[in-house]
């Protein structure tokens, strides 16, 4: 299959490919961590490899479009730092030490609910509960906090699964834990400072649309915050030192894979077919990891872990009905401005014709 039909199946063997990458991050991530990785050491690595990879990337597309970097851009770039990858990751990694994967990746798709509830409490999204948009956004958040509530609080009865025959060394702790409340919560948490992130990055976005260099100083910048506070928790230098194979791969997994490659592939798949196209694959990944946990950590389902993963993704797509619809009503609303627009200079034309007819010929 060549030509225009196989590059119009490219976005979604792109999608495709970022969530398995996302996949591979939590399952090796997790079995990392039970190998004795701590989240605050991987995290920094993480955010220091992704700036090397992402950097020459930035020089190579962006290095003659870059705008200026003014000191309000590399503050807003510190800010997002902070909220985007610091907090957002050490809450996401310590959430995912302390619960299963499948209900890790389960409670993360809670994020556009999350973004919904933190937008409208600032104001920057209007509520609209009196149309179908906002009642389906409305109505969507409910269904996916309903969902992550579920997932923390009641787990139910085993549901019977065959036994994959793969049996990794660290599979029975890794499986294991996801018996913690704190868990779903922190997951939740790197949700709202995500949201944080969303709004600055959005204006941002608007000053200083180079989104290689962007993502780069955000890495840099968070770098240095991560190793501050690592060196906080535990200054010892024996501790930053990675202590096995599974270790070091994930630590470089997770900078060049979902970070470099996985970022570069949604922002292509963005400009072809939109942001809202790419939201659509978040329930893929869950169902990537559900069966990843199974086969290679023989992780048990449970009725309120499938309870509540399908309350989640059911919410995640009202909400995402809900935007969809929103955004092509303001496409609509644009059209007559732009047609307006154009009117005006229509009308202005002919005077401008005519002055030139009245002029002196040469």
């Amino acid at each position: 299959m060549t030509g225009p039909v196989a590059t119009s199946y490219l976005p979604l063997m792109a999608m495709i490919f970022v969530q398995a990458g996302y996949a591979g991050l939590n399952i090796l991530s997790k079995l990392a961590m039970e190998d004795g990785l701590h989240p605050y050491i991987l995290v920094p690595y993480r955010q220091i490899i992704a700036t090397f990879a992402l950097a020459p990337l930035a020089f190579l597309f962006e290095r003659k479009t870059r705008p200026p970097i003014t000191w309000r851009i590399l503050l807003e770039s510190i800010f997002c730092s902070l909220f985007g990858a610091t907090l957002n990751q050490y809450c996401y990694f310590f959430g995912l030490q302390n619960t299963t994967a499948t209900i890790a990746v389960a409670v993360a798709n809670t994020l556009p609910a999350v973004t919904f509830i933190i937008t409208a409490l600032f104001r920057v999204e209007k509520l609209e509960i009196r149309t179908r948009v906002g009642q389906a956004k409305v109505i969507g958040t409910c269904v996916c906090v309903g969902g992550a509530m579920l997932l923390s609080f009641y787990h139910g009865r085993v549901i019977p699964l065959p036994e994959s025959g793969v049996h990794l060394q660290l599979s029975e702790k890794a499986a294991a834990g996801g018996t913690s409340i704190l868990g779903p919560f922190l997951i939740i948490a790197s949700g709202v400072a995500w949201a944080f992130w969303l709004m600055v990055q959005t204006k941002l976005s608007r000053r200083f649309p180079v989104p290689f260099t962007s993502t780069t100083m955000m890495c840099f910048f968070s770098s240095i915050q991560c190793v501050f506070v690592s060196l906080i928790i535990n200054h010892s230098s024996a501790a930053w030192l990675p202590k096995s194979g599974i270790q070091i791969g994930a630590i470089f997994y997770a900078g060049i894979v979902p970070s470099a490659i996985g970022f570069c592939l949604m922002s292509w798949t963005t400009g072809k077919r939109g942001p809202l196209y790419v939201s659509v694959f978040s329930p893929l990944l869950l169902i990537i990891v559900a069966i990843l946990s199974w086969a290679l950590m023989n992780e048990k389902l449970y009725v309120g872990t499938l309870l509540g993963a399908v309350l989640i993704v059911v919410g995640l797509y009202t909400v995402l009905w809900g935007k969809s619809r929103e955004m092509e009503a303001n496409r609509k609303a644009a059209k007559p401005a732009e047609s307006q627009g154009r009117d005006h200079l229509e009308l202005q034309m002919p005077k401008a014709d005519a002055d030139q007819s009245r002029a002196p010929n040469p």
